[in-house]
């Protein structure tokens, strides 16, 4: 059983959303992403950073889910600032069972165990450094109390969490959750969100006793990354 992780799906197989339209990479990425998972087998697990598909509720998602659902492995899914679909994990978990989608589960105030290590995760928080956007503290300060539940889940075990946002981006560092990996002794951050050019300056690396590592599909050849074995 290995673990796997990749993010940024933005599947839209019942919306008219052609992501070919943000390069050539995007050109048919349904099908790259199969033949991404293809190496993936039914016991493995990969955990989908965020912005998994375009549609504005579950049911306008539905056939995207079943897309995710008919992948190899379990996954284990975070939301992103595209999820619109999104409304309570609840509801989510709820309509994955009335659907049959018994291969997706929600990463959300909770944690997964593998083996030694738990999977611990949320949205997180970014900064869009343009003008006239300013942080809004409230969501922050949600997202970093969701962050904390989930390493508190996790007890001793050692910590990999998983966020959409990037924590650290160019000059911008989310001081609040890299105060929480400190404390946690957090071992790896997966994270989603940069796309492109972007992609260039986004960090890999590491800070302090923590690995980050951008897993945005078009970065990662839409091949999910192998993280345990």
């Amino acid at each position: 059983m290995a673990l796997y992780t990749i993010g940024d799906l933005h599947l839209a197989l019942s919306q008219d959303k052609p992501m070919d339209v943000f390069g050539e990479i995007w050109e048919d990425h349904p099908n790259k992403l199969k033949q991404g998972f293809s190496a993936l087998g039914e016991d493995d697990i990969c955990v989908l950073c965020g912005d998994l598909s375009w549609g504005m509720s579950l049911e306008e998602a539905k056939e995207d889910f079943r897309f995710i659902h008919e992948l190899p492995g379990k996954k284990i899914l975070l939301k992103g600032n595209h999820d619109y679909w999104w409304s309570t994990a609840t509801k989510a978990r709820a309509f994955f069972r009335e659907n049959g989608f018994d291969s997706l589960d929600i990463l959300h105030n909770n944690c997964f165990f593998y083996g030694d290590y738990a999977l611990c995760g949320t949205r997180g928080w970014f900064y869009e450094e343009e003008k006239g956007i300013e942080h809004d503290q409230k969501i922050m300060r949600r997202e970093v109390m969701r962050l904390e539940a989930s390493l508190k889940a996790a007890g001793e075990k050692e910590k990999l969490v998983f966020l959409h946002y990037p924590p650290i981006y160019q000059h911008y560092t989310c001081e609040a959750i890299l105060e929480l990996f400190e404390r946690y002794r957090v071992r790896l951050c997966c994270y989603g969100h940069i796309h492109g050019k972007g992609c260039l300056s986004a960090f890999n690396g590491w800070r302090g006793c923590t690995e980050f590592r951008l897993v945005s599909a078009d970065h990662v050849d839409f091949t999910p990354i192998k993280l345990l074995s």
